[in-house]
């Protein structure tokens, strides 16, 4: 009998630990090559930070640091600019970041409707939570009414899709008022931990968010 070749998996999550910002963002790099050649399949990386300060492509970010360069490095924040959209934001410890590695040429070339399928992604993983959320007319992200939880920035190159999402578990919110998040001047940043009052499972919300993607992007839940 012909020896039997076992199926290419179609997807894949994989859990980087905590990361320096930059050494992501180099890995990154290697994994948006690796997909657009086909040698890997759509991916999902799940990390969390050292604490950093990243700004966006969006014109005046570098005016939403609001801590100097020695309060930074008081409070050991690196600043790192980057090619996703959005503003200046912070990653650290505590936040549950996503990075998606989708080819959008095999779905549907609107990274408009990526965003919003992203948006999805979080606000169901949260309802199993019991945390109700949504969006914001004209704001990216996932909000509790004017009380941001999730910050959404992507990029894409030749249609394959990188950078992503970063969700506040039980993040140390006192390193926002470093900056202005994402712009937000009517609004505040909030965490899973504060909202419900609790200690929240890490590995648990992990998993919500892996399965609430897959369901999203590929049909299906995660083994």
């Amino acid at each position: 009998m012909p020896k039997q070749v076992a199926p290419q998996p179609t997807y894949r999550t994989l859990n980087w630990g905590r990361t320096r910002y930059r050494d992501a963002l180099a890995r990154q790099q290697v994994l948006v090559s690796q997909r657009m050649a086909g040698a890997v399949p759509d991916t999902l990386v799940l990390t969390e930070h050292q604490p950093v300060f990243t700004l966006g492509a969006r014109p005046g970010a570098d005016q939403h640091l609001v801590w100097d360069e020695a309060t930074r490095e008081t409070a050991g924040v690196e600043v790192v600019r980057i090619n996703r959209g959005g503003d200046v934001t912070y990653h650290g410890p505590g936040q549950l970041v996503g990075y998606a590695f989708l080819n959008l040429a095999e779905r549907e070339r609107d990274l408009h409707a990526y965003l919003r399928q992203l948006e999805e992604v979080i606000i169901r993983a949260l309802r199993t939570f019991g945390l109700e959320s949504g969006r914001r007319e004209g704001k990216t992200g996932i909000w509790l009414e004017d009380r941001k939880i999730a910050a959404i920035g992507v990029a894409v190159k030749r249609w394959i899709t990188y950078h992503g999402f970063a969700l506040n578990v039980s993040t140390d919110l006192r390193y926002f008022t470093g900056i202005v998040p994402c712009g937000i001047t009517d609004g505040t940043v909030t965490s899973m931990e504060k909202e419900l009052g609790t200690a929240v499972d890490d590995k648990a919300v992990a998993q919500a968010i892996q399965t609430s993607f897959w369901q999203q992007f590929a049909g299906t839940s995660p083994k």
